[in-house]
């Protein structure tokens, strides 16, 4: 009996050493690659340019990333609901202009703000019903589920239909199926100027969160996200991430607002 309890706590102490010692930064360092989540449907975060290339303001930077921790990036092109639930087993960090909240802190490791974005409430052209999110109680709206913006929208009284896409959610909208929606205001200001005919308009303007690199929450992601923080400092400093934010967004969301 008394060898039996040496070996088990023997091997207990063991798993409490290997466990101690697991580092993200080290396992992805060693397979030589990056797993990065990302929708590649919502631009100009993540999308599809006309050759099929995949870019957008987050892979861009995601690739730097991955360079900077001396891998390769391995993309893959989850829906939304599937991202964050994959931290830690599919996928290294989602790069799909998370926005930090604390609930999700309390889920998720989160890297250092990165860049500060406007959020926008759209209904459709003719809709003179909704002028702020103060109207939405009893309305409809659409959004991709667990998204802060179909949160705002459940705390403000309208009940949501979830969608993956942007296009999806702004068509729902057009065709009258749901009353609004609300989404980041670059990607919205993108899809009026790809869609000059749209018969939407925008009517509330508001703060958005602040957007980070989610990572699977533990010590063990500790090294993963201090290097993060310093790719993007750097990226910061040299004036990458502006120059990125200016060719995706038109201008420059990488500074807290005043």
């Amino acid at each position: 009996m008394r060898k039996f309890l040496v070996l088990a706590l023997a091997a207990v102490m063991m798993l409490t050493v290997c466990t101690a010692q697991a580092d993200r930064l080290a396992d992805i360092q060693a397979s030589g690659k990056l797993r990065i989540a990302t929708e590649g449907v919502w631009s100009p975060w993540t999308y599809h340019d006309e050759a099929g290339t995949l870019t957008g303001y987050d892979v861009e930077i995601a690739r730097l990333i991955a360079a900077g921790l001396g891998v390769e990036p391995d993309f893959d092109e989850p829906e939304w609901s599937a991202m964050l639930a994959g931290l830690g087993t599919r996928y290294d960090i989602v790069c799909n202009g998370v926005d930090y909240t604390a609930e999700r802190a309390a889920s998720y490791a989160f890297s250092d703000p990165y860049v500060y974005t406007e959020v926008v409430l759209v209904v459709r052209g003719d809709n003179e019903d909704i002028k702020s999110m103060a109207d939405l109680a009893g309305k409809r709206t659409s959004n991709s589920p667990a998204s802060t913006y179909a949160q705002r929208a459940e705390a403000a009284g309208a009940t949501v239909e979830y969608v993956e896409a942007l296009n999806e959610t702004l068509m729902l909208v057009e065709q009258g199926r749901v009353d609004a929606t609300i989404n980041a205001k670059g990607s919205v200001d993108e899809y009026l100027e790809q869609h000059p005919d749209a018969n939407l308009k925008i009517v509330e303007i508001m703060p958005g969160d602040p957007v980070c690199f989610p990572m699977a929450l533990g010590a063990e992601s500790d090294t993963l996200v201090a290097e993060v923080n310093r790719i993007l400092q750097e990226l910061r400093e040299n004036g990458t991430l502006a120059e990125l934010s200016i060719r995706f967004f038109g201008a420059d969301l990488t500074n807290p607002p005043a």
